[in-house]
């Protein structure tokens, strides 16, 4: 597989930095290829502006979908953005590798999704009619790629459990995991969370650095989490609502968009 690797982390030094490598090397070994965007060594900008848009008359006012897609179609995007681009063109498998900042990724990253993600490339393709609404939600450029995401957070488990004050790590992840990976049609992967990483000492960093290549090693095979396709039958189109009858019995949020084992397909699925 090709392997796309964007890392947000500013010291280079860190756990964070360590576990990346632990997971080149393992790739590496079983014959992956491997790019790496370390996102902070890169000094990538990170504000959407008129600069991105250099074809852009400068009197005109700037939409950022309308002007990403232009620039998309015209191949007018800066050279940043085309390379990144070329990446994941490229890509079998992405992973996102950031530490859980207030709740979400660095803005760093988000700065690269935003960019990255243009109108017509990521996001803005397919057809919107009465039976389906544009190319995305297991659909789009994406769609038969993996991704998956690598997170390090100073709190522990417990605190982000089905109980836990920090509510749990699969909601805050949804709109990443969801929202930014499954929109444009990657099959995403469980994330890999490293709990507590500011309390590690070598003997747990060694044990974290273990199952991190254990998951590595099962990249081509770990089933993907079972979210729901947007065009697949279980959505009234266009309110994009779920139908009534699916979704466990009080079940409620993000949990009604993933389908469940039992659960029989809806009209339209294989």
């Amino acid at each position: 597989m090709n392997v796309l690797l964007v890392f947000a982390h500013p010291e280079p030094r860190s756990l964070a930095a360590s576990l990346r490598d632990a997971a080149i090397q393992d790739l590496q070994a079983a014959g992956h290829a491997v790019q790496v965007s370390d996102l902070y060594a890169m000094g990538w900008k990170s504000a959407v502006d008129r600069a991105d848009f250099p074809s852009l008359p400068p009197d005109q006012r700037l939409k950022v979908a309308a002007a990403s897609g232009a620039a998309f179609a015209a191949d007018a995007l800066t050279d940043d953005v085309r390379a990144e681009q070329d990446k994941l063109d490229w890509a079998d498998a992405l992973i996102l590798q950031f530490p859980l900042w207030w709740y979400s990724m660095p803005a760093i990253l988000k700065g690269w999704v935003d960019r990255v993600y243009s109108y017509g490339f990521a996001y803005g393709v397919g057809e919107h009619s009465d039976r389906h609404w544009g190319d995305r939600f297991g659909e789009g450029r994406f769609a038969g790629k993996r991704a998956m995401l690598i997170v390090t957070t100073g709190g522990w488990d417990e605190h982000y459990s089905a109980r836990g004050i920090n509510g749990p790590m699969d909601d805050l992840l949804f709109p990443i995991n969801h929202g930014i990976l499954y929109y444009p049609g990657f099959d995403v992967l469980p994330p890999f969370v490293a709990y507590r990483v500011d309390r590690l000492d070598a003997a747990g960093f060694d044990a974290m650095a273990g199952a991190l290549r254990d998951r590595m090693r099962t990249l081509e095979t770990t089933a993907p989490i079972p979210y729901r396709r947007q065009n697949g039958g279980d959505y009234h189109i266009p309110s994009l609502r779920l139908r009534a009858d699916l979704g466990a019995p009080g079940a409620a949020g993000f949990r009604l968009h993933l389908r469940d084992a039992d659960e029989p397909a809806a009209a339209g699925t294989a």
